[in-house]
């Protein structure tokens, strides 16, 4: 999320050599119009580009004008083609940080490219990603930070490298621009290790001053974790006063955002696949701390620098049209209310022509606050239905009010597909799919074990043995309760364990606890064929040393639904994405293990109940 306070508060293509030559014209604002009683919008936002409309904003970040530029908001975004016909054009047009303007935050215009140049720096077809935008009073200016994909060879020390990514930070007097971008990066290149192993450095937020504290700089992606550092602005840039400190684990987040609300600092991350067409996995996670710099901790306490990291839900899939929803940019509107606007995918409409691009247009939905914890429409996620538009102007009020989210229907166990394993011997219900060795599997006092090897589901590599049963008509709800197992040294990356609902091994869901390099965490994977792109993951709570695994299914309408939850207690739980999965047909459930050698996994139960209505 994304929040300036009084001002307002974002990865894509190419910045600045010269940001003095890139002026933009801005249309003059207009007056805001008074809010019409019920007046509402309908996601996406459908910003004009003259007679053009902007479907592809990816990583938008939203501020307001300060002094004669109140009344105005503007939005900036990665640079990407705007539209279908830039991402058809030879070459293809990528629009150097594209800017938007309105006086609702419904309404938008274009209003040109931030710049049309890189910075001095950057190398050659740099792109230039994810702009966070600033309005300093002391130095009364605007400060724009970015990610550049690519330095030249002087800065990064290392020859002929293409991913040795920094930050910059370009100052203007307008919000329009002419943006002066400084001549050095405000974070240069960070070393993982030897060649071209660089940290991902991208995804710069700034926090403003408060009090006695200075303004911090969040930046950094899944290569090398997010980290904060504070910094000082000057009249011709930005510098970091101290070394960076982690504030998450590697792997697991990017686009960081940090709002202060009633003493704490609430880290926000985007996690998953961002730009992975219909099958893009992202989602948005929250963790709060007394301190800017952390230990940021969810709301059961996992830290998110944690080998088995946090993350509050924010912003997920929830079985509606939109996919992939992230990089938030939230704000408070002159009426109070809380909003964000990030990227999402219409899953009807998931590419740019030419099918090279996920499309991702720029959202706006209310946020609300839970029990303490932020959650986009009260956790109903993303809307495709009219929402009350926001109060842009001072002396308006917004219609929207909060909905709950409705709990699952009531639930009845199912005993003839329920197991409690407490035998010497799987039931006759059960049957393999490529049966593992029968010493790989033991059932005894109560669990089965499964010695876990290489074998994997997961597109195209198709040589795990999976356990299955009928799955009941209906809706439904099944649940396992499993533990990794790991050998002295360590699992390899992918060794994973939990459900799986089976159609065929390449249309399938598995729900896992699943190990990735360093870290572990919970994946909900989605595999669908044919598409262009048939793997879909995103991610739920923190597994533990047990963790409960739970995915819901509802029918609504023609639309297959399978949610996915997680616990590490069996009583607390995480409500993850949905994935609509109507290719399966009347699939079968189970148990999968695999995907690295020499684990154990180890199953408590498989119990499964049928909803009612």
């Amino acid at each position: 999320m994304r929040f300036r306070a009084g001002v307002g508060s974002a990865l894509g293509a190419a910045l600045v050599a010269c940001l003095l030559a890139g002026l933009l014209t801005v249309a003059p604002g207009v007056p805001a119009p008074a809010q019409a009683a019920g007046a509402s919008y309908t996601n996406p936002l459908r910003p004009t580009a003259g007679t053009r409309t902007v479907t592809n904003c990816p990583d938008p970040h939203v501020f307001r004008g300060a002094g004669g530029q109140a009344r105005s908001w503007f939005m900036v975004c990665t640079s990407d083609p705007i539209d279908d016909r830039d991402a058809a054009a030879t070459p293809r047009v990528s629009r150097t940080l594209p800017m938007l303007r309105s006086e609702d935050l419904v309404h938008w215009r274009y209003v040109g490219a931030a710049t049309s140049a890189r910075p001095s720096w950057a190398a050659p077809g740099a792109s230039l990603w994810a702009p966070d935008v600033t309005w300093s009073p002391t130095r009364r200016r605007y400060y724009m930070t970015f990610g550049v994909t690519d330095v030249k060879d002087r800065v990064s020390g290392q020859p002929g490298c293409a991913r040795d990514r920094a930050i910059g930070v370009a100052v203007a007097t307008r919000p329009t621009g002419p943006w002066t971008p400084s001549p050095t990066p405000v974070v240069a290149p960070r070393r993982l290790g030897p060649g071209c192993d660089f940290a991902a450095t991208i995804d710069p937020h700034l926090l403003e001053a408060a009090g006695t504290t200075p303004p911090v700089l969040y930046f950094g992606s899944f290569a090398g974790g997010v980290l904060a550092a504070p910094a000082a602005m000057t009249a011709t840039g930005m510098r970091l006063t101290a070394r960076a400190r982690a504030v998450t684990t590697t792997r697991r987040f990017e686009a960081p955002d940090v709002v202060r609300r009633d003493g704490w600092y609430y880290l926000t991350v985007s996690t998953g696949d961002c730009c992975n067409g219909a099958l893009s996995g992202y989602a948005v996670v929250t963790a709060r701390s007394r301190s800017p710099y952390g230990p940021f901790l969810d709301r059961d306490g996992v830290s998110l620098l944690d080998r088995r990291p946090g993350g509050t839900p924010v912003l997920a899939s929830s079985g509606n049209r939109w996919v992939g929803p992230g990089h938030t940019s939230t704000f408070v509107d002159r009426g109070g209310q809380w909003w964000t606007v990030y990227h999402a995918v219409d899953e009807a409409r998931p590419f740019l022509s030419g099918g090279a691009i996920t499309r991702r247009p720029p959202m706006l939905d209310p946020v609300d606050w839970v029990g303490g914890w932020p959650a986009v429409r009260a956790g109903r996620g993303a809307s495709s239905t009219p929402v009350p538009v926001p109060a842009a102007q001072a002396g308006q009020r917004s219609a929207y009010r909060p909905s709950p989210v409705l709990a699952d229907p009531p639930r009845v166990l199912d005993a003839d597909r329920s197991d409690e394993l407490d035998g010497d011997s799987l039931s006759d219900r059960w049957t393999w799919v490529r049966p593992p060795a029968p010493e790989d599997v033991v059932v005894a006092g109560g669990v089965l074990r499964l010695r876990t090897h290489l074998d994997s589901l997961y597109a195209g590599r198709n040589d795990a043995p999976l356990l299955l049963q009928d799955a009941p008509e209906g809706d439904y709800v099944v649940e396992t309760r499993v533990s990794l197992e790991r050998p002295a040294g360590g699992a390899p990356s992918g060794t994973q364990a939990g459900l799986v609902v089976h159609a065929d091994d390449d249309r399938y869901l598995k729900l896992v606890h699943a190990v990735a390099g360093e870290i572990e965490q919970v994946g909900f994977v989605r595999e669908a064929s044919p598409t262009p792109r048939r793997i879909g993951i995103t991610t739920v709570g923190p597994p533990g040393t047990t963790t409960w695994l739970r995915l819901v299914h509802t029918t609504v309408g023609a639309a297959q639904l399978y949610r996915a939850d997680s616990s590490r207690d069996g009583v607390t739980w995480t409500r993850g994405a949905t994935w609509r999965a109507d290719d399966l047909g009347t699939p079968r459930i189970g148990l999968v293990a695999g995907g690295g050698e020499g684990s154990t996994a180890t199953f408590d139960h498989l119990r499964v109940w049928s909803l009612r209505r």
